[in-house]
C-alpha cells in the first residue's frame, strides 16, 4: 500500500478494488454502452462515498458532488438525484458481488495464521422495509424486508470479515442457504437454531465439514453414551446421541453438550466434533456472538437501514456496497497491522479524506492505541 501513498486518502482506501477487471466485465455486458456521464465505476466510487459519509438521500449525495475534490476523484462535475436513482436501479448486483469476492480473497491471502482461521460463523439478519414502498418484498401482511445471509470469518486478533454473502427476500428460510454458506472441508461452522437440518448435518459429517449449533428445546434425542464433565465450570452434560425420531432421524451419531450461559440459561449445543473437550466446544459456540456484533456495527456505521432506491437491484447494490466498504476498512487494518478499531479508522479516513494517503497511513501506524486502565 505504501508505494501508492501519492494518492489521496480516498483513493488509497479504494485502491484494492480492481477497476480494470470491472471495466472489462462492464464492457462485455455493455452495461455502460449508452452512458455518457455516470459510469459503473463512477457509481461505485460515489456510493461508497455515500456509505462513508452516511448521506441521507440521493439529493444530499448529488449536492456533495459540488465539492471540487470529490469531482476530481469520481470524474464528474455534477450529477442529479434522478440520474443517481436510474443508475442505482440499473447496475447489475453481480458486479458488486464479484468485487466483494475479490476483496475477500485479498483479505484471506494477507491474514496471519491463527487458531481461529478455520472458524466460520453463519447467520442472517432481516432488513425491514416499508411495505408501501417495497411491495415486491412482502413477507408478512404488514411487513416487507430482505434477508442478508452471511458467513463471517476470523482474521486473527478478534477481527472478522464477511467471507460470503447471499441476499434473499425475507421469507426465505435460513436452512435453504446452508449448502451455499457451508462448503469448505475441515472448517468449523457455528450457527444457531434457525439452521437445524438433520440431513445437512449428515452431509457435513460425511464430507469432512465440522459444525456446532444450538439445538431446539423440542428436539428428540437418544443418549448413546455419557462423558465425564469438568467438576468446575458451566458444563452440565456431555453426551453422544442419536438425533431425531423414527420418522425424522439423522444417520450419524452426534455430540450434545449442555451448558449454562452467563445469564443462567441452559443451552444445548449439538456438534460432530468428538476430538475437542466440552469446554472448547462451549467456547467455540460463544464465538457466534461475533456475527451479532458485526450486524450491529454495519447497521450503525453504514447506510443499510435506509435505502436510496426501492427496486430489488437497488437494495442488493446498497447491501453489497456496505460489505465492500467493510472489507476495504479491514484491508487498511491489515496493511497497517494496527489494533485500532474500524470505527477509529473510519473517523481518521473521513478527517483526512482529501489529504495524502501517506498521511493517513502514518496516522494509523504511529498513533498508539491508548492503554485501558
Amino acid at each position: 500500500m505504501d508505494k501508492n501513498t501519492q494518492f489521496s486518502s480516498f483513493k488509497q482506501w479504494l485502491h484494492p478494488i480492481n477497476f480494470q477487471q470491472l471495466d472489462q466485465m462492464v464492457k462485455e455486458k455493455q452495461s455502460d454502452k449508452y452512458v455518457k456521464k455516470l459510469t459503473t465505476k463512477a457509481y461505485i466510487l460515489l456510493f461508497l462515498y455515500a456509505h462513508l459519509q452516511q448521506e441521507d438521500s440521493l439529493r444530499s449525495l448529488s449536492t456533495s458532488v459540488l465539492d471540487d475534490k470529490l469531482q476530481e476523484a469520481i470524474g464528474l462535475s455534477s450529477i442529479s438525484a434522478a440520474q443517481l436513482s436510474r443508475k442505482n436501479n440499473a447496475v447489475d448486483p453481480q458486479f458488486l458481488a464479484n468485487i466483494l469476492l475479490e476483496l475477500v480473497a485479498k483479505i484471506k491471502k494477507k491474514k496471519k495464521p491463527d487458531l481461529s482461521n478455520a472458524l466460520k460463523i453463519v447467520d442472517s439478519t432481516t432488513v425491514t422495509l416499508n411495505p408501501n414502498q417495497f411491495p415486491w418484498a412482502h413477507f408478512r401482511k404488514t411487513k416487507s424486508g430482505v434477508k442478508l445471509h452471511l458467513r463471517l470469518a476470523f482474521m486473527g486478533k478478534g477481527q472478522v470479515f464477511p467471507e460470503k454473502a447471499v441476499i434473499t427476500p425475507a421469507q426465505v428460510h435460513d436452512r435453504t442457504q446452508l449448502d451455499v454458506l457451508v462448503d469448505e472441508k475441515n472448517a468449523m461452522y457455528v450457527f444457531d437454531r434457525g439452521y437445524i437440518d438433520y440431513q445437512a448435518f449428515d452431509r457435513f459429517s460425511e464430507n469432512g465439514m465440522f459444525f456446532a449449533s444450538r439445538l431446539k428445546k423440542n428436539a428428540v434425542t437418544q443418549v448413546l453414551h455419557s462423558y465425564d464433565v469438568p467438576e468446575k465450570g458451566n458444563i452440565i452434560t456431555d453426551q453422544m446421541i442419536r438425533l431425531g425420531d423414527v420418522l425424522h432421524r439423522a444417520d450419524n451419531a452426534f455430540r450434545l453438550i449442555t451448558v449454562l450461559d452467563d445469564q443462567g440459561k441452559t443451552i444445548r449445543i449439538v456438534t460432530n466434533r468428538f476430538d475437542l473437550n466440552s469446554t472448547e466446544i462451549s467456547e467455540i459456540y460463544k464465538a457466534r456472538w461475533a456475527i451479532e456484533l458485526f450486524f450491529k456495527w454495519i447497521k450503525q456505521h453504514v447506510r443499510i437501514k435506509k435505502f436510496y432506491g426501492q427496486s430489488e437491484a437497488a437494495i442488493q447494490n446498497q447491501i453489497y456496497l456496505a460489505l465492500i466498504y467493510h472489507c476495504l476498512m479491514v484491508l487498511i487494518q491489515q496493511e497497517t497491522d494496527t489494533k485500532h478499531s474500524l470505527l477509529k479508522l473510519n473517523r481518521w479516513l473521513k478527517a483526512l479524506l482529501w489529504q495524502s494517503g501517506k498521511k493517513l497511513i502514518q496516522r494509523i501506524k504511529f498513533q498508539r492505541k491508548p492503554k485501558i486502565t
